[in-house]
């Protein structure tokens, strides 16, 4: 028998009793479109994830300044000023694939005019924004001559130009940091969220010898030229771990460090955290298809117990068939096709239900999610596969009957 007449059989069968075809397909429906979710909403995680790698940048060495002992108790990392500017310009000097810059960090009220606000100072020199692939959106980078003459300029993170100036142009106006006024001379483009989930945008930049003399050093570390971190970014194509293990080394002959003797810095390889996170971000979206799956074979189950019902109340109508020249895989093929009829049917269903489920937690919820046909394709794929596979036992018991005794069924 033709594919088309089994078609047809098939929607005049599953026609007949259209309420019970419906809460039948009702499980592929919900199991269809959970599986859509949860892929656009893995897909939505993982390419967040992947952005804010990007907006970290890329091949990232972190050395900290390392904990220190006071009164028999350990502090935390960073409460011992270990690093200094010099270490960074050893690094520049002597480690041919890797690009060094110090930095000083600490909070500061801002304002400017009638506004105020709560930010992050970052002191630091004009190859942080190579290293963290930070471009400017307008105005410029500090010159030599500020560097070196601690000079009172500054540039602006994305949320504290908006919050200091709103729609206004913050170039060469004068914000006051600590009551010491700083000319604007640029603002940052936009970074976004960090790893953490903090604010990246929050934040002013300015010559690490400002920040030192005028924000946030005491005369301890003016002396010292002491910072609290320095970002390494290894070249593109070079080893990370090599380049790891070489910082590593000349700040261990720099600090006169015996062997044996524990680091007084803390470098972190920041390729390896994000790699991590973006491994765990991809088995969470396998992890969440995987979940809705489960909704898809209890559908399956479903059907086939719908499947085998109908094969017993239409044992007379198969044994009539036989009667009048019917083969076993004419009637094999037309409870199989039943099958797969009400899987695609509930798996179009189940996609509407998906890609409309996935627009509205992304607009209800404020999540990401990313649709993406290759989902849509495969959670179809499944259904189908779904209908097959729970379909041919009902459908191989119908064509296995024995003509006279389905005649007989009562």
């Amino acid at each position: 028998m033709k594919l088309g007449a089994l078609l047809q059989i098939a929607l005049r069968a599953l026609a007949t009793n259209k309420l019970r075809s419906a809460l039948t397909m009702l499980g592929i429906v919900i199991g269809v479109g959970a599986v859509i979710v949860m892929l656009a909403v893995g897909a939505g995680a993982q390419a967040r994830v992947e952005e804010q790698i990007r907006a970290l940048g890329s091949n990232l060495l972190l050395v900290m300044s390392g904990a220190r002992t006071q009164g028999g108790v350990r502090l935390p990392q960073g409460s011992s000023q270990t690093l200094s500017e010099d270490d960074a310009i050893a690094i520049n000097q002597e480690i041919p694939d890797a690009l060094a810059a110090p930095a000083l960090r600490g909070g500061a009220q801002v304002v400017a005019g009638n506004a105020n606000w709560s930010t992050q100072i970052y002191g630091t020199t004009p190859e942080y924004l190579q290293v963290r692939e930070w471009p400017l959106a307008a105005g410029r980078s500090f010159s030599a001559a500020e560097m070196s003459s601690a000079g009172k300029v500054c540039l602006l993170g994305a949320t504290v130009a908006r919050e200091l100036f709103g729609n206004a142009d913050p170039l060469d106006q004068v914000i006051r940091i600590k009551r010491v006024p700083f000319t604007v001379v640029g603002v940052l483009e936009t970074k976004g969220q960090s790893l953490m989930g903090s604010d990246q945008d929050d934040i002013i930049v300015v010559p690490i010898a400002a920040a030192r003399s005028r924000v946030l050093g005491a005369p301890a570390q003016a002396r010292q030229r002491a910072v609290s971190t320095i970002w390494v970014k290894v070249a593109d194509g070079s080893d990370t771990k090599a380049a790891e293990q070489q910082v590593r080394a000349l700040l261990r002959q720099r600090h006169r460090l015996q062997p044996g003797t524990d680091d007084d810095f803390s470098l972190r390889n920041l390729a390896e955290v994000m790699a991590a996170q973006e491994a765990s971000s991809r088995v969470l979206a396998l992890l969440l298809a995987a979940v809705a799956s489960v909704s898809l074979l209890v559908g399956g189950i479903g059907i086939m117990n719908i499947m085998l019902v109908s094969v017993t109340e239409r044992t007379r109508e198969i044994g009539l068939r036989m009667a009048v020249g019917a083969r076993t895989r004419d009637i094999l093929g037309q409870f199989l096709v039943e099958a797969v009829t009400l899987s695609l049917i509930g798996g179009l269903a189940g996609v509407a239900l998906g890609v409309g489920g996935a627009v509205a937690i992304a607009a209800f919820a404020d999540w990401r999610v990313a649709l993406s046909p290759a989902a849509v394709g495969l959670a179809v794929a499944f259904a189908f596969a779904i209908g097959v596979f729970f379909g041919f036992y009902p459908a191989r018991k119908a064509a296995r009957l024995n003509p006279v005794e389905a005649l007989r069924y009562e």
